[in-house]
C-alpha cells in the first residue's frame, strides 16, 4: 500500500516518503526511530544551504547578519507553530537533556529544605536526574511517582500519591520512550495547578507521533528534539512566556538578557536551526492541503497517526503469534513504540540475529532506566521496535520474519 487515507481525508503517500531519505537506500528495515530518525534531502539541503551563503553573528549590518537573524526567527516560528507556542518561548539548546539540566538548577534557586519536587518512574532519565540532582543541591526533597508494570498506565492517581502542599514541580512525561505509554497530560496538569505546583513536560518522544499543543496540555514548560522528528541534533525548551521571564539563569555579563536569548549560552548553530525549521516544513507538507503550516501540522500528524496505528497493530498480532515473546507495551493510549523480550535470548542477541537479517530494531533500557527495572528488566531492558513517517508494510514483514527465525 503506497497511500493510505483517514477520516479527516488526509492522505500519506509512504512511497513518496520514502524517496525522500538518502539512508533508506541501504536497504535496511529501520525501526530505531524513537533513538533518531533519518533525514529527509529537503533538511540535507537546508543545512548545507546555510553554510554556503555568508553567514556572522546576529544583526542588520551585513548580509551575514541579517542570514543569521533570518535563520533564527524562522526556526522560532517554524517550531512555535509544531508545539502551539510563541515564538517569542522558544528556547534552543544543545539537547533536550542540556536544556532541562539547565532549566533544573535555574528553577532550584527558589528551592529549599522543605519543599518537595516530584519525578516519574516512567521517564527517561533526563527528565529524573536533572531534577533530582538540582532539588538535592539545595536541600529539597524528591518524590517519585509509580506506574503500574502491569499495564504500563501512569495514572492521575500516581501523581496524586505523591503530591502535597510543599511541592513545587512535577515532572512526567507525555510519552514513555520505552513502551509507549502516553499519560493524560492534561488531568495531570490539572492536579498539578491546583496543587499550587508547576508541571514541566518532556515531549521528545511525543512530539515526534502527536500534535503538540503546550497550553492545550497544561504544560508550565516543555522540551523536545528535532532529531527525533526527522530533524537535526538539537533540543527545543518552550512553555509559558511570563514563567520564563521571571526565570534568571546563569549567563554570560554582555550576553543578551531578553528572553528567550537569556537562555541561549553561546552561539546558536545557525546551520542546524536552519535544518530544524526544514523538518518541521516537511512534515507539514506530508498531506496535501490548504491554510496556515500550523494546520498543515495537524493534518499531517492526524495522517500520520492512522499510518502508524495500522502498522503497530500489524505488529502486535505479529508478535502475538509468536511463542516465547513478551510484549511490555500495553497502555490502553501509547506512541507506536513496542518493547519486547524473547524467552531464552538476551535482547541484544535477538538485535544481533535481526540486523543479521537486515532489520535494526535495538536493545537496551535506553535510558529509562527506572521503567526498565520497574518492568523487571533491569539495565539489559528489551528490544524496543519504533515507527516513523517512513516505515512501510514490507518493513513489517521484514521485520516478523525475522523475528520468528531470531527466536529459535
Amino acid at each position: 500500500m503506497s497511500s493510505e487515507t483517514n477520516e479527516t481525508g488526509a492522505t500519506l503517500d509512504v512511497q513518496a516518503i520514502r524517496s525522500c531519505f538518502p539512508a533508506l537506500k541501504a536497504g535496511t528495515a529501520r525501526f530505531d526511530a524513537p533513538g533518531g530518525t533519518q533525514t529527509p534531502q529537503q533538511v540535507i539541503d537546508a543545512i548545507g544551504e546555510s553554510l554556503t551563503r555568508p553567514l556572522a553573528n546576529r544583526g542588520a549590518l551585513t548580509e551575514g547578519a541579517r542570514n543569521a537573524e533570518a535563520i533564527v526567527v524562522g526556526a522560532r516560528r517554524a517550531l512555535a507553530d509544531l508545539l502551539g507556542a510563541e515564538p517569542e518561548a522558544v528556547v534552543f539548546g544543545r539537547s533536550a537533556t542540556q536544556l532541562v539540566y539547565d532549566l533544573a538548577r535555574t528553577m532550584a534557586k527558589d528551592w529549599g529544605p522543605g519543599d518537595e519536587v516530584v519525578v516519574s518512574r516512567l521517564d527517561h532519565d533526563s527528565n529524573i536526574r536533572p531534577w533530582a540532582q538540582a532539588a538535592e543541591a539545595v536541600g529539597a526533597t524528591v518524590r517519585m511517582a509509580d506506574f503500574d508494570p502491569a499495564t504500563g498506565e501512569l495514572g492521575t492517581a500516581h501523581i496524586e500519591a505523591v503530591l502535597s502542599a510543599r511541592t513545587r514541580l512535577v515532572a512526567v512525561t507525555a510519552a514513555s520512550n520505552l513502551i509507549g505509554t502516553c499519560p493524560d497530560i492534561p488531568a495531570v496538569a490539572d492536579l498539578v495547578h491546583r496543587a499550587g505546583a508547576l508541571l514541566h513536560v518532556d515531549a521528545v518522544h511525543y512530539a515526534s507521533h502527536a500534535t503538540v499543543d503546550v497550553a492545550a496540555l497544561g504544560a508550565d514548560t516543555l522540551v523536545c528534539s528535532p532529531y527525533k522528528f526527522l530533524g537535526p541534533h538539537l533540543g527545543v525548551l518552550t512553555g509559558r512566556r511570563e514563567l520564563l521571564l521571571s526565570l534568571r539563569p546563569d549567563k554570560l555579563l554582555p550576553s543578551s538578557d531578553e528572553v528567550p536569548e537569556r537562555f541561549e549560552l553561546g552561539t546558536l548553530p545557525y546551520e542546524l536551526l536552519a535544518g530544524a525549521t526544514a523538518a518541521v516544513d516537511f512534515l507539514a507538507g506530508l498531506t496535501p492541503g490548504s491554510g496556515s503550516r500550523r494546520e498543515a501540522l495537524v493534518r499531517a500528524f492526524t495522517a500520520l497517526t492512522a499510518h502508524e496505528d495500522r502498522l503497530s497493530a500489524r505488529i502486535e498480532k505479529g508478535l502475538a503469534s509468536l511463542d516465547g515473546v513478551t510484549v511490555y507495551s500495553r497502555a490502553a493510549r501509547r506512541t507506536p513504540t513496542t518493547l519486547f523480550t524473547v524467552a531464552g535470548k538476551q535482547p541484544g542477541e535477538v538485535s544481533r540475529l535481526l540486523a543479521e537479517r537486515g532489520v535494526d530494531a535495538p536493545s537496551g533500557s535506553f535510558y529509562a532506566l527506572e521503567a526498565s527495572r520497574r518492568l523487571g528488566l533491569g539495565e539489559e531492558g528489551g528490544v524496543r521496535v519504533g515507527l516513523a513517517p517512513y516505515t512501510s508494510d514490507e518493513d513489517i514483514d521484514r521485520l516478523l520474519d525475522a523475528l520468528d527465525v531470531a527466536r529459535v
